[in-house]
């Protein structure tokens, strides 16, 4: 039973001291994105409010989209972001060879109104250290990944604390010294918040890393929902219709689903794929929506509508996980709840780091004694 008790604790050990810096990391970035992304909304009212009263008509997209390929060239993938309360801006998110970041337009009269590159700002530099680790598709891998440690990290901090008598001890003690209470902190900390901030771990790592949602899609027994592929068009030597007008696209998704609440247009950076526009449909708890119709760009034909719960498995529960996430699922309380999961697991991360560096030093010190 000692050798077993020994091999949960070097292994709940040596994941912590390996991956440990990434889960502080995650946790208190996760915490001040909660609480810099509204602060961010205030303090630029310039990017995210629009200069003129809504209840006007909206600004036609082609002009805007036109503006845009003028600037950054045809292959530019585009999207862009509708306003989804009154006085939102429209945004215009851009990758292209030469840029990445977001246009801030007027939503009546479709004036730029500011622009902020990917990582301009401590706010887009927070959020890309808290999904990508600054490392693109490889820091989602490896966040993915560390997803699993935590996982055994719980498993083996719960295995290693379970009371042999029952209620046990749920006491910290903060009259002794600093190490026993950072220890019983650390240890009944650990099991009380442990798995609700594995429901924020689980839910990140799963937005970052599409190969989980594949995952799913297996244990389901279903395939992955693809944008649909473009028809053939009309014979060799027939009339070729032109690109589809982005305008007339958007009003025919909206007739498409008429109770949904468009939220982003999607435009590809070639006419071989189709423009896919999301909508949030009732009762769906992801905040921006993904219902989506999809369009055929030469023509504006509409070639496939799915609401979220009509999605594969892995994509549909990304309406659940993006809320569940960010806190947006309950609203105010469950938002301060995923900030609270943050900096505890934070906290976790470092007073475990701290009491494995305190012991360490009194095992050399007695070490010395002895010799």
């Amino acid at each position: 039973m000692t050798s077993l008790r020994s091999l949960w604790l070097r292994l709940h050990r040596w994941l912590a001291l390996g991956l440990g810096w990434i889960l502080i990391l995650a946790g208190f970035t996760g915490t001040l994105l909660i609480i810099g992304q509204p602060l961010d909304r205030a303090a630029h009212p310039e990017l995210f409010q629009a200069r003129t009263m809504q209840g006007q008509q909206a600004a036609a997209l082609a002009p805007i989209l036109a503006r845009a390929h003028e600037e950054f060239g045809s292959k530019a993938t585009l999207r862009f972001r509708l306003p989804q309360q009154a006085r939102d801006s429209l945004w215009l998110r851009v990758q292209a060879a030469g840029w990445r970041g977001t246009i801030y337009l007027d939503p009546v009269t479709g004036q730029e109104q500011g622009r902020r590159g990917e990582t301009e700002g401590f706010v887009n530099t927070l959020f890309k250290l808290h999904s990508t680790l600054l490392l693109d598709a490889n820091g989602k891998a490896l966040l993915a990944w560390t997803t699993l440690a935590y996982v055994l990290l719980l498993l083996t901090g719960v295995i290693l604390w379970w009371p042999k008598r029952w209620p046990g001890n749920w006491r910290i003690e903060l009259s002794k010294s600093l190490v026993r209470a950072l220890f019983d902190m650390h240890r009944i900390g650990g099991v009380i918040m442990g798995l609700l901030i594995a429901v924020s771990v689980v839910t990140g790592a799963y937005m970052a890393w599409r190969p989980m949602g594949d995952w799913l899609n297996v244990l389901a027994s279903s395939t992955a929902t693809q944008a649909p592929r473009l028809p053939a068009l009309a014979e060799e030597g027939s009339a070729q219709p032109l690109p589809a007008d982005v305008d007339a696209m958007l009003a025919s998704a909206r007739a498409a689903m008429p109770d949904a609440q468009a939220s982003f247009v999607q435009l590809p950076p070639n006419a071989r794929q189709a423009v896919r526009i999301r909508l949030r449909a009732p009762g769906e708890p992801h905040p921006n929506g993904i219902s989506s119709v999809w369009l055929d760009p030469r023509n504006g034909a509409v070639l496939d509508v799915r609401r979220w719960n009509e999605l594969d498995p892995g994509a549909a529960a990304v309406a659940v996980a993006y809320p569940l996430h960010t806190g947006e699922l309950g609203g105010v309380p469950m938002e301060i709840l995923a900030g609270l999961n943050g900096l505890v697991l934070g906290g976790l991360g470092i007073s475990g780091i701290w009491l494995w560096w305190h012991r360490r030093k009194a095992k050399r010190l007695a070490a010395q004694r002895t010799s």
